[in-house]
């Protein structure tokens, strides 16, 4: 799929695609995760998500980098970052450079956090796979819920592209029935395709296979493997040939 930059005309949309170039989103994340370990950060456990008191230069990273949305304000110069399980699983153990510490204040362990997000989400292992499997691929990562999905990316900032795709976590095991449901039947195949399709978006699933591996702690995710399919609606106007 080409990459839609945003933009009111041809000069803008190109303009859009050489900032984005000029500034890789692996430069911006780098970028992050160096002032957030300088700077010893911490977020507190709050139900079903983290937040961070973010200061003036951890705003504009933590925006840049497509990191959580804010809620409200700390201070005259702190603004509270709301971080979703993933973004923050994320941080704390892919990035190494937030701590978490939990309602009582005190500092979680990566299986402390690795439990009580599992308690929060049953489908957090697959969905934090997911997850790290494309920011690792420096895909920006936000929620998909507006379109039916459980995520969508971006190739870089969303103000810069539109989203590419739209992704639906699927796993191989015995995880929740709601999940593992989704497109066994043609139905739900068509009526996904066709509402990423309206929005200008591929379908993309990413099966994710435990590999017998029980989820116990983080270090499952090691044997955890990512399968990568898009779904694209066939439309037999574009391929038969014409009359004549």
């Amino acid at each position: 799929m080409v990459p839609r930059w945003k933009g009111k005309d041809a000069k803008a949309k190109k303009d859009a695609e050489a900032e984005a170039l000029k500034e890789p989103m692996s430069n911006i994340i780098s970028e992050l995760q160096s002032s957030l370990v300088q700077s010893d950060a911490y977020g507190i456990l709050s139900n079903k998500s983290v937040h961070y008191a973010a200061g003036a230069e951890k705003i504009v990273l933590l925006d840049k980098a497509c990191f959580g949305r804010p809620v409200g304000t700390v201070e005259k110069d702190k603004v509270w970052f709301q971080l979703s399980l993933e973004e923050a699983f994320f941080l704390c153990y892919s990035m190494n450079c937030l701590k978490i510490n939990g309602g009582n204040r005190i500092p979680q362990t990566n299986e402390d956090l690795w439990h009580y997000m599992k308690s929060k989400k049953e489908t957090f292992p697959n969905f934090f796979k997911a997850y790290s499997h494309l920011r690792m691929k420096n895909w920006v990562v936000r929620s998909g819920f507006q379109y039916g999905v459980d995520f969508v990316v971006y190739r870089h900032h969303p103000s810069r592209v539109h989203s590419e795709y739209g992704v639906l976590v699927l796993s191989d095991g015995e995880t929740v029935k709601d999940v593992n449901g989704r497109l066994r039947l043609w139905s739900d195949v068509h009526c996904a395709t066709r509402l990423v399709g309206s929005v200008a978006k591929t379908l993309l699933v990413l099966y994710i296979s435990k590999n017998g591996s029980r989820d116990d702690s983080p270090s499952c995710l090691a044997n955890y493997t990512v399968e990568e399919r898009t779904i694209a609606r066939w439309s037999p106007e574009q391929c038969r040939e014409s009359c004549r």
